[in-house]
């Protein structure tokens, strides 16, 4: 039997990524991609933002410049609406220096670029369940069997609320403009998207309380549709549907250790925050960078599953991950407020972030780093 260095599992986005990154090493890995996923069917709605440190992951894995022009589409400008009139927060790739303020990607076409990279990578082998390796990496997403088997607790914050997840297609152009409203209780985005129809497509991502997210789910059609237009007061034009909708429960988690001898864990197999900043796969794949860095760096006598090399990778992604999560988590308390008093004051906060250069130049660096 072929002896493997690495077991990779994981067949979302994370684990093909570290599967991909370390075999570039020249390292020997398995990957264990599971059963099929569920939302790999057709009619797949996900879409992906990603920063410019993901897109340089993506390039340097060969990956990035496979996908379809039309799965990719860049962002030049992001409009951040409150709850009270004139309360915005714009940003700008021309005004902040960039060429893009970050890429909406289709979720199934990457999926599928990055399983076509792996069936000709030389060095990765799709392998059973059950196969072992001086070092695992678990990124099976947030309910991991392999971290459960490990006894690796992870506790979850439930918001009770859930995200609805759409295609649609609106009848001005979308121009490169992600719009976004934080209201009491719900958060509300649309992602520019040349699908479904060139320069017209947009994802939907809708976070809303339980009660509530069944509802619409429940509307027919033309009701969704209408309920989109009073959210949106006709701002992106009208919105048709352009296919199924979708919804997943909104958590906060991270797991109490993210690695340990000869197994460490990546994605949301480690953590999970509130998609309100878009950033849950950029911290999957900043996990697979800084991990793929530090096994490059090691030591030649040191071991891949010594726990002391897999430490390095953890202390790196704490703050990050654990700085994010508590960023998401604040930002949705601070508008899931009914009080006036604090209405006041994040509309306000907005409104003076807005005018304020340089911080926004910082944030908007940040954001572009993960």
């Amino acid at each position: 039997m072929k002896q493997h260095e690495v077991v990779v599992r994981g067949a979302g986005a994370v684990g093909m990524a570290a599967a991909l990154a370390l075999s570039r090493q020249g390292l020997q890995v398995g990957w264990v991609a599971g059963p099929p996923r569920p939302a790999a069917a057709a009619g797949d709605v996900r879409a992906y933002a990603l920063n410019a440190a993901s897109v340089a992951l993506l390039a340097s894995l060969k990956v990035w410049d496979a996908l379809p022009a039309d799965a990719r589409t860049a962002v030049h400008d992001m409009r951040v609406a409150g709850d009270a009139p004139g309360a915005v927060l714009e940003f700008s790739a021309w005004t902040q220096g960039v060429a893009e303020l970050a890429w909406i990607v289709d979720a199934a076409e990457l999926d599928a670029v990055l399983q076509a990279a792996l069936r000709f990578a030389p060095h990765v082998t799709a392998v059973a369940d059950d196969a072992q390796a001086p070092l695992q990496l678990l990124a099976e997403g947030r309910d991991s069997p392999a971290r459960q088997r490990l006894g690796v607790k992870m506790p979850r914050q439930v918001y009770g609320q859930r995200g609805v997840a759409a295609r649609l297609v609106a009848s001005q152009p979308h121009a490169g403009l992600a719009r976004q409203w934080f209201r009491s209780p719900d958060v509300l985005a649309l992602l520019p998207m040349d699908r479904p129809q060139p320069g017209h497509g947009l994802g939907l991502v809708w976070s809303l309380p339980d009660e509530r997210a069944d509802a619409l789910m429940a509307l027919p059609q033309a009701d969704f549709e209408q309920a989109l237009m009073d959210a949106t007061e006709g701002a992106a034009g009208t919105l048709r549907l352009a296919g199924a909708r979708a919804q997943w429960p909104l958590l906060l988690a991270r797991a109490e250790a993210v690695c340990g001898p000869g197994w460490a864990l990546l994605g949301d197999a480690a953590h999970l925050v509130h998609p309100l900043a878009g950033q849950g796969l950029n911290l999957g794949l900043a996990d697979v960078a800084t991990l793929a860095r530090v096994v490059a760096e090691r030591e030649s006598w040191r071991d891949l599953g010594d726990v002391r090399l897999l430490r390095r990778y953890a202390r790196e992604r704490e703050l990050p991950t654990r700085a994010m999560g508590q960023l998401t988590d604040g930002l949705l308390q601070l508008f899931a407020s009914p009080q006036p008093a604090v209405r006041q004051l994040r509309n306000r906060g907005l409104t003076l972030v807005n005018r304020l250069g340089p911080l926004k130049r910082a944030l908007t660096a940040r954001a572009l780093g993960g």
